[in-house]
Formats: structure tokens, C-alpha cells, sequence
């Protein structure tokens, strides 16, 4: 199977054969159509140079392409592992926090009945253990707001971690 560039070249070389018998019939120097053969192959010369450097030049594009797909990959899996420890971000004292928020709706049920109990006039005994209650449900709470306090520390430290991590990928 013939390129193109291959007839092309047939056909000129038959041109100029052409030309060489007609003009030796004719007186015309062979020293011109030498001349117009020189002129041809260095047509010819060129356009192959063209073709090679424009292969050459796309083959670096191609490579380059393929070395920033590379980055591109690794990056990809850097950003997912961070995404991934991102999501998995739970607040660390989240059980604790749950079982304290239990314990002060179980306190604050126990109040109930002895706040009621303080209005019927059995108020000496009601009113200390309202109190010892309320004292209570207060030592609850404040434990409460340092575990959220506590687990909102740690989970900035770790998101900025994170976005530190982020910013050194750049």
C-alpha cells in the first residue's frame, strides 16, 4: 500500500523524465532541468522535515499531557483521602455528650414531681432535694458545655490540620 507521499514522489520522478526526454529532443540544457529536479527534491525535503518535526512536536505534546495526568491522579487521590478523613470527622466525646444530655433529661423528669411536691407543703425535705436536683442537673450541665467545648477544640485543630495539608498539595 502506497502513501500519498509516495505517488507523489512516483509521480514527480516521472514528471522530470518526462521533461528530460522532451527537452533533449528539443536542445533544451540538461543543466536546467536538473536545475527544476534539484528544486523538486528539495520541495520534497522540506515537506518531509515539516512532517517529522510536526510528529516530533506532537509526540512531546502527548507526553506532556501524560505527565500532568499523572499529577492530576495523584492529587485526585491525596484530595479523596482528605475528603474521606474530613467525613469521617465525628465529634470525639460524641457518646460522652449523648449520655450526660441523658442524664439531664432524667434529672430534669425528677425535678417535675418534686417541684410539685414543694407546692403541697412537704416543703423541708421537697426543697433539698429540688435543690440537691437542680445542684445536680447544674454539675451536669457545666460538664456538658466542657465536653462540647473540648470536642469543638479538637475538631478545629483537626480541620486546620486538614487545611494545612490541603495548602502544602498547591
Amino acid at each position: 500500500m502506497q502513501t500519498q507521499k509516495q505517488t507523489w514522489e512516483q509521480q514527480q520522478s516521472q514528471v522530470q523524465r518526462l521533461k528530460n526526454s522532451e527537452s533533449i529532443g528539443y536542445g533544451e540544457s540538461p543543466t536546467r532541468e536538473d536545475k527544476e529536479e534539484e528544486m523538486s527534491r528539495s520541495a520534497l525535503t522540506t515537506f518531509r522535515a515539516k512532517e517529522e518535526e510536526i510528529e516530533r512536536k506532537k509526540m512531546e505534546v502527548r507526553e506532556k499531557v501524560q505527565a500532568q495526568l499523572g499529577r492530576v491522579e495523584e492529587e485526585t487521590k491525596r484530595l479523596a483521602e482528605i475528603r474521606e478523613e474530613l467525613e469521617a470527622l465525628a465529634d470525639p466525646t460524641r457518646k460522652e455528650v449523648a449520655l450526660v444530655r441523658k442524664k439531664i433529661d432524667a434529672v430534669n423528669r425528677e425535678l417535675k414531681p418534686l417541684g410539685q411536691s414543694c407546692q403541697k407543703k412537704e416543703y423541708k425535705e421537697a426543697l433539698d432535694a429540688f435543690n440537691e436536683k437542680n445542684k445536680e442537673k447544674a454539675q451536669l450541665i457545666t460538664k456538658l458545655m466542657e465536653l462540647v467545648s473540648e470536642s469543638e477544640r479538637l475538631r478545629m485543630k483537626k480541620l486546620e490540620e486538614l487545611s494545612k495539608h490541603i495548602d502544602s498539595l498547591r
